[in-house]
């Protein structure tokens, strides 16, 4: 029976280009989860877009002395061209700075008011004498309380992933002119967490037995050890969605309130552009849906305690403030696999230093598969993982091309030559030829099984082991000596290996889906394997934003084992991947820094 998924990606800030930690962390799992529910059959929606409000926007809008808005745009279309060429199919791929959004942050904002979930408070913030102006919480630095870190921001900590309380910062700086602020009095509507605790605590113990270890230990240990207490969700910005109420001109609300409910209005204005306005409610009201967050581990309490708490709290009003006919439950999060870091060649990435692998940039000279074969490979999903340039030269040349891409090509050039370009009839196999393609065709519960856990790294290496099996029947079969004197006993080891290398295009389709589809049309079908994108500018009263939207319609991939028949016509193939020279790690690790 067909299932409701929606793959919620983590939205990057609009003020840096994108790098293959950014990429592992969030971006790619998504789009490996989403290929493969699609092939499934169940319906996914993935959906995500640029953050436009971020600090770290207005303080490179300040750096340049652009407009924060001109500064996302440029950084949201450099997203959209980069997404496309490595092909990551977002249903929607959108801006928080829409029209839209604007409308469904308001909403939750005020059904959260109305459930009593909301309250005024005073507190202190940081104030800069020197630019006279509160400072956003991202605009100062320090040490933390907890754990010592001598850079963390006044709301969060990287070192240890704790939330902090921005006035209990130690040794605070500004980060735009290095000055010390001081705290000052400002009035602020808080989320109360406090009273959603023993709700949140319920929903994170009913997840333990299969959320990643990482993300318990940040969540549910963090309610455990300090307990929840109210956050301000309002800032003193001009930069933003302004506070729904009367009297509280000049506030805004704060990102990262916002920010994770553009999953929410993400899904409503890609319904809206569907002609469905009532579409989202398949994914977010009913109760059999599966929703998953992609993030890095810097995100984690945001999404697993913080959006929970605003979902549970809106629940009915929100239904009533947006105007929807039926009113129902948000649906929690099912799982959010967020990932550790990606180092680079033994230290952290760091975009100011340049030592980074930008998406761009390395598109510019390689393909875009072998960019996801070998994040994949290594993807963080455990621990923190390393790019390492002499790595990714090995895995590409001794996996890529030598055990898939020549498996292919040795067999269906063969072929071509051989049976004029038609798959051989088999006649009667043998007890080694059925073994294959049982282990092949088993490979989609095996395969499968890892992919819907989202452990994406064992889901590739397993399919990579089945390309090595198949491998190893020819080896032992041998067909290009066997065709010198008994052709139909080669045609039939031929004919195994293409039904396998059929199967094997569907495993490998989710992580490599160029190559599988050139792969499809030299086996001779006429339609693709997944769907296109496309971009499309959008007008509201926010002014023209430009989207990216996947379509489905022309997919025709399915996640089952070979259909081929003999008598199938075929093409001739190309080569699917591009061995590499060894040069080439010296000459990427000579750029980093």
């Amino acid at each position: 029976m067909s299932e409701f998924v929606l793959a919620a990606v983590a939205w990057p800030y609009g003020n840096a280009e994108i790098h293959a930690g950014n990429l592992a962390g969030a971006y790619l799992p998504a789009d490996i989860f989403a290929r493969y529910h699609r092939l499934k059959g169940n319906q996914v929606l993935m959906v995500s877009g640029t953050d436009s409000h971020g600090t770290p926007i207005t303080v490179r809008a300040e750096a340049e002395k652009m407009t924060p808005e001109s500064v996302y745009q440029r950084f949201h279309h450099s997203f959209l061209e980069l997404f496309q060429k490595l092909g990551l199919t977002y249903d929607l791929f959108t801006s928080t700075h829409t029209e839209n959004h604007f409308k469904v942050s308001q909403a939750m904002f005020t059904a959260l008011l109305q459930n009593g979930f909301m309250y005024k408070d005073k507190q202190f913030q940081w104030f800069s004498p020197a630019q006279g102006r509160f400072l956003p919480d991202r605009y100062v630095e320090g040490t933390c309380y907890i754990c010592g870190f001598n850079n963390a921001r006044s709301d969060q900590c990287d070192q240890c992933g704790n939330l902090l309380d921005p006035a209990l910062l130690k040794e605070p700086r500004s980060k735009i002119d290095g000055s010390t602020p001081e705290l000052r009095e400002t009035e602020h509507f808080f989320l109360d967490l406090g009273e959603m605790e023993g709700q949140i605590e319920a929903f994170l113990k009913s997840r333990e037995s299969y959320w990643r270890p990482n993300v318990l230990r940040q969540s549910l240990g963090q309610i455990q050890s300090e307990g929840l207490r109210g956050r301000p969700i309002t800032r003193d910005l001009d930069w933003g969605i302004p506070v729904p109420v009367e009297g509280w001109e000049g506030k805004c609300l704060y990102v990262w309130f916002e920010a994770v409910i553009g999953y929410l209005s993400a899904s409503i204005e890609w319904s809206n552009l569907q002609g469905k306005s009532d579409a989202w409610r398949s994914w977010w009201k009913h109760a059999d849906a599966k929703t998953l967050y992609f993030i890095g581990k810097d995100n984690i309490p945001f999404h697993a305690i913080i959006w929970p708490a605003e979902l549970a709290g809106a629940d009915g009003k929100f239904d009533e403030i947006f105007g929807c006919k039926e009113k129902a439950e948000f649906v929690l999060p099912y799982d959010v696999p967020a990932n550790e870091f990606l180092n680079l060649e033994g230290k952290k990435i760091s975009g100011s230093r340049n030592w980074a692998v930008w998406g761009l940039d390395f598109l510019s000279r390689y393909d875009p598969d072998p960019l996801r074969y070998y994040l994949t490979s290594i993807m963080p999903e455990t621990r923190d993982a390393d790019w390492d340039w002499g790595e990714f030269y090995h895995r590409n040349n001794d996996e890529l091309v030598a055990t898939w891409g020549n498996l292919v090509n040795r067999v269906l050039s063969f072929a071509y030559k051989n049976w004029e370009g038609v798959v051989p009839d088999p006649g009667i196999l043998a007890a080694e030829d059925q073994a294959l393609l049982d282990q092949v065709e088993k490979g989609f519960e095996t395969v499968g099984k890892e992919l819907e856990a989202v452990r994406l790294r064992s889901a590739l290496g397993e399919a990579m082991r089945l390309a090595s099996e198949v491998n190893k029947y020819l080896d032992t079969s041998a067909p290009w000596f066997t065709i010198k004197n008994d052709k139909a006993q080669a045609g039939r080891t031929i004919y195994i290996a293409m039904k396998a290398i059929d199967s094997l295009k569907v495993l490998f389709s989710p992580f490599l889906p160029f190559t599988c589809e050139k792969l499809h049309t030299y086996l001779g079908y006429s339609e693709p394997l997944f769907g296109e994108q496309y971009t499309q500018n959008i007008n509201d009263a926010l002014g023209e934003h430009t989207v990216l939207l996947y379509n489905p319609a022309k997919a025709t991939g399915h996640w089952q084992p070979s259909q081929l028949a003999a008598g199938h016509q075929f093409k001739e193939p190309q080569p699917l991947f591009k061995k590499l020279d060894e040069s080439i790690v010296q000459a990427e690790r000579s750029k980093l820094g």
